[in-house]
C-alpha cells in the first residue's frame, strides 16, 4: 500500500463499490432527497426508541417494516432481470426504470405503507374483535402480505417469497396431503388473523429483535465505517500480518473478521474491506478467484462473530430464553477457531504457489498505525463494557455506545479542523447524516427478510410445526445423525436464494423441535441453543454456496474473476466450518457449557484450533508439502479424537485430558514426517 494515499482517497474507492449492494437505481434532486430522508428519518426513529421513544411493542415492529417496505419500492425496480429488459426493448418503463423512481413504484409504495400502518391504527379494534376480522382486516391484511412478498422479491429474488407462498397455499389444502404431511385446514379467518393481526407472524419475534436491537448495531457498524474504523482495521491487519508468507491473504481474513464483529453483513464486508485486500492479494501472486474467495469466506464468517452474528445472536436469544451473553459466550469459541483455521487456510495456500510477504513499502507501520486510529477502538471497548460488566441490555448497550462514537466523531473533526470549528461541526455532521443514511439503507433488506420469513413461522405454528416434526424424525429413520445431514443439507439449498437470517429463522422453525425431539427420544439431552446454532451455521455457509452466493458476485466483481469458480473456491476454504456444527452439537464443551474454570475453557480452546487446523490440512491436501494418503488419514483421526474426545473417554475409560494429548501427538506426528521432504523442497527452489 502507498502510505502517501489518503484516507478520504480510500473511503472514495470503498463507497464505488459499496454503493451498489443498495440498490440498482440511481437517483437525482427530488428522489435523492426523499430516499436519504426516509432512511435518516428511520435511523433516527431507532436510535431515540430505547431513551426517548415510549411506543407498544407491536407497534414498533409495524413501524420499522414500513420504512423498510417503503425503501424496497423505491429503490429496487420491478425487473431488474438484465435479459428481461432488453425482451422488453423499453417498453413498459415503468416495470424497468433504473434511473429514478417511476409511477408504479410510487404507488406500490403507497398501498405497502398504508397497509402496514392500517395494524398500527386499528390495533384497539383488531383486539377488541379477538381473531374475528372484518372486512377492512382482511382487505389491507391480504393486501399487505401481497406486497411484503413483492418487496421480499424485489430485494431479495424469488426464493424467500416462493418458499413463503407455498407454505400459505399447503396450510390450505393440507388435508388432501399423504397422512404423514396432513394436518386440519387453514381457513382464511385463521390465516389472516395469524399472519397479520397477531405477533406469532409478520409482526413475530424475528421482526421484534429487528426492530428493537439489530437496527442500532447496524447503525453504531454503519457509523464506524463511515468514520474511517473499517479502513483502519484493515491498516492495522495489513501492519500485524503483511510481513508473513501471503501476508495480504491473512490481513484480509483478520480485517474481515474485525469488521464482522460490527457489520454483521457478508456483503457489506466483502465491498468494503475487499476493495482493498483483493487487488493486494493478486499483487502478491494469489489468482484473481482464490483472491476472491479468501474475501468471501473471511467476510461470511464475519457473521460467526459476536456480538452481531448477523443479527442472528439477538434472535437466537429470544428463541431460547436465554441472554445476549449466553448466546455469545456459546458462539465464542467456533467463530475464532474458524477464523483462525482460515488464517491457516491462506499460509497453507501461500505455501503451495511459494508466496512471499508483502513488499516492505506496502506495509503500514504497526505502533504508528495503532496509535493513528485507537479512537475507533473506545466505543468498541465500551460497548463491551457495558455488555460484559455493567450488564446492561444489548439495546442499551449499543445506544450508549453509539453516543461515545458521534461524540468522538465531533472531538476528532475538531481537531481535524483546527481553529476552524465550523468546518469541524460541519464534516461531523456530515459523517453521522451519512450513518445514519447508510443505516437505513443497510437494514431495509434484513427488515423485509425477517418479516417475510415471519410468514413461514405463523403457518408453522398453525399446526405444520408438529406434522414436519414426524416428518423429519420419519425421513431420517430415528436416526439423530441422519436428521442434522438433512438439515444441513436442507439449510444449504435454502441459503442459495434466502438471505442469512432468513434462513435461520426458517430452518430454526422447521427443524430445531423435531432435533429436540429425537435427541430426547435417543436419551442425548442437547441443549436449545445447540441445536439453533447448527442451523445458524449452516444458513451461513449457504451465503457463498453456488450459484447464488451474493457474496461471491460482489468479490468476483472486484477480481475480475467468474463469481461461480470464486463461489465453489470460498465453498471449498468455508468447508471447514461445517464440520464444527457437528462437533459442537455432540460435544456442547466447544461452546462453553458445563465449563466451569478458565483453564479448562483455553484448553478446549487450544485443542478445538489445533483439531481445525488438522482438518484445514486435511481438506486442502497440504501440511508442509502435499499428504500422503497415510497423512491424510492421520490428520482425520487427529481431527476427530481432538473434536469428540468424550466419545474416546467413553470407549477407553481414559480421561478427556489424555485424548488432548493423543490428538496433538497426532498432528505433531504428520509434521515430523513431512519436514525432510519440506526442508529437501526448499533446498532444491534455492538452487
Amino acid at each position: 500500500m502507498n502510505n502517501n494515499k489518503s484516507l478520504d482517497n480510500q473511503q472514495a474507492e470503498i463507497e464505488k463499490y459499496a454503493n451498489w449492494d443498495f440498490g440498482p437505481r440511481s437517483f437525482d434532486g427530488f428522489e435523492k432527497y426523499l430516499l436519504v430522508f426516509i432512511a435518516a428519518s428511520w435511523s433516527i426513529f431507532q436510535f431515540l426508541l430505547p431513551m426517548f421513544l415510549t411506543i407498544p411493542s407491536d407497534q414498533v415492529r409495524a413501524i420499522h417494516l414500513t420504512f423498510a417496505i417503503a425503501l424496497v419500492f423505491l429503490s429496487f425496480p420491478v425487473i431488474k432481470n438484465q435479459k428481461l429488459k432488453n425482451k422488453l426493448n423499453g417498453k413498459c418503463s415503468f416495470l424497468t426504470k433504473t434511473n429514478g423512481i417511476s409511477w408504479l413504484d410510487y404507488i406500490t409504495c403507497f398501498l405497502a405503507v398504508a397497509s402496514v400502518l392500517y395494524y398500527v391504527f386499528a390495533k384497539t379494534g383488531i383486539e377488541a374483535r379477538q381473531g374475528n376480522p372484518i372486512i377492512s382486516d382482511f382487505v389491507f391484511g391480504i393486501l399487505m402480505l401481497m406486497l411484503l412478498l413483492e418487496a421480499a422479491r424485489r430485494a431479495l429474488g424469488p426464493a424467500l417469497p416462493f418458499v413463503a407462498l407455498t407454505f400459505i397455499i399447503y396450510s390450505f389444502f393440507s388435508e388432501y396431503m399423504p397422512s404423514f404431511l396432513a394436518f386440519q385446514n387453514a381457513t382464511w379467518t385463521k390465516v389472516i388473523n395469524q399472519l397479520t393481526m397477531s405477533s406469532q407472524g409478520v409482526y413475530g419475534i424475528p421482526l421484534d429483535v429487528s426492530a428493537q436491537v439489530v437496527f442500532l448495531f447496524v447503525l453504531f457498524g454503519a457509523m464506524l465505517e463511515k468514520a474511517g474504523g473499517g479502513y483502519y482495521f484493515i491498516q492495522l491487519a495489513l501492519s500485524l500480518l503483511g510481513r508473513f508468507r501471503g501476508g495480504a491473504a491473512k490481513a484480509a481474513v483478520l480485517a474481515s473478521g474485525l469488521t464482522g464483529m460490527v457489520n454483521g453483513s457478508s456483503i457489506a464486508n466483502t465491498v468494503t474491506t475487499g476493495t482493498f485486500t483483493i487487488p493486494l492479494m493478486k499483487k502478491t501472486g494469489f489468482s484473481a478467484i482464490k483472491a476472491g474467495a479468501v474475501e468471501v469466506a473471511a467476510s461470511t464468517n464475519g457473521q460467526l462473530m459476536p456480538p452481531i452474528m448477523g443479527a442472528a445472536a439477538f434472535i437466537i436469544a429470544e428463541y431460547c430464553n436465554i441472554t445476549y451473553l449466553e448466546v455469545v459466550k456459546a458462539a465464542f469459541i467456533p467463530a475464532f477457531i474458524s477464523y483462525i483455521a482460515l488464517i491457516y487456510i491462506t499460509h497453507l495456500e501461500s505455501l503451495k504457489i511459494d508466496l512471499k510477504p508483502l513488499p516492505k513499502e506496502d506495509i503500514p507501520p504497526f505502533w504508528q498505525t495503532f496509535i493513528g486510529g485507537i479512537h475507533f477502538l473506545i466505543p468498541l471497548i465500551f460497548l463491551l463494557y457495558q455488555l460484559i460488566i455493567e450488564r446492561r441490555s444489548a439495546q442499551y448497550a449499543v445506544f450508549w455506545a453509539i453516543v461515545s462514537l458521534a461524540s468522538l466523531i465531533l472531538v476528532a473533526e475538531f481537531i481535524k479542523a483546527g481553529k476552524k470549528f465550523k468546518k469541524g461541526i460541519i464534516n461531523a455532521s456530515k459523517i453521522i447524516i451519512d450513518s445514519l443514511v447508510a443505516g437505513g439503507r443497510n437494514m431495509m433488506t434484513i427488515g423485509v427478510a425477517v418479516a417475510a420469513a415471519g410468514i413461514i413461522v405463523g403457518i408453522v405454528a398453525l399446526g405444520l410445526g408438529s406434522t414436519l416434526t414426524e416428518l423429519i424424525g420419519h425421513l431420517s429413520g430415528g436416526n439423530l445423525v441422519l436428521m442434522l445431514i438433512i438439515t444441513a443439507i436442507v439449510s444449504l439449498v435454502l441459503g442459495m436464494g434466502l438471505p442469512t437470517t432468513a434462513n435461520y429463522i426458517v430452518m430454526a422453525s422447521l427443524t430445531v423441535p423435531a432435533i429436540i425431539t429425537l435427541a430426547g427420544e435417543t436419551g442425548y439431552a442437547v441443549p436449545l441453543i445447540a441445536a439453533h446454532l447448527f442451523c445458524f451455521y449452516f444458513g451461513i455457509l449457504s451465503d457463498d454456496t453456488p450459484p447464488v452466493g451474493l457474496s461471491a458476485y460482489a468479490a468476483a466483481a472486484i477480481s475480475r474473476a467468474d463469481p461461480i469458480k470464486t463461489g465453489i473456491q470460498g465453498f471449498k476454504y468455508d468447508i471447514r466450518t461445517a464440520i464444527l456444527p457437528f462437533m459442537f452439537f455432540f460435544n456442547t464443551q466447544l461452546l462453553l457449557i458445563g465449563v466451569n474454570s478458565w483453564w479448562h475453557g483455553i484448553m478446549i480452546f487450544i485443542t478445538g484450533v489445533i483439531a481445525m487446523m488438522a482438518f484445514a490440512s486435511l481438506t486442502q491436501n497440504y501440511l508442509l508439502v502435499k499428504n500422503r494418503i497415510y497423512e491424510a488419514a492421520i490428520l482425520l483421526g487427529a481431527t476427530i479424537v481432538l473434536l469428540r474426545p468424550d466419545l474416546f473417554q467413553k470407549w477407553t475409560g481414559q480421561a478427556i485430558f489424555v485424548w488432548y494429548i493423543v490428538g496433538a501427538l497426532l498432528f505433531t506426528t504428520v509434521h515430523l514426517m513431512q519436514w525432510p521432504r519440506s526442508r529437501k523442497k526448499e533446498n532444491a527452489r534455492l538452487i
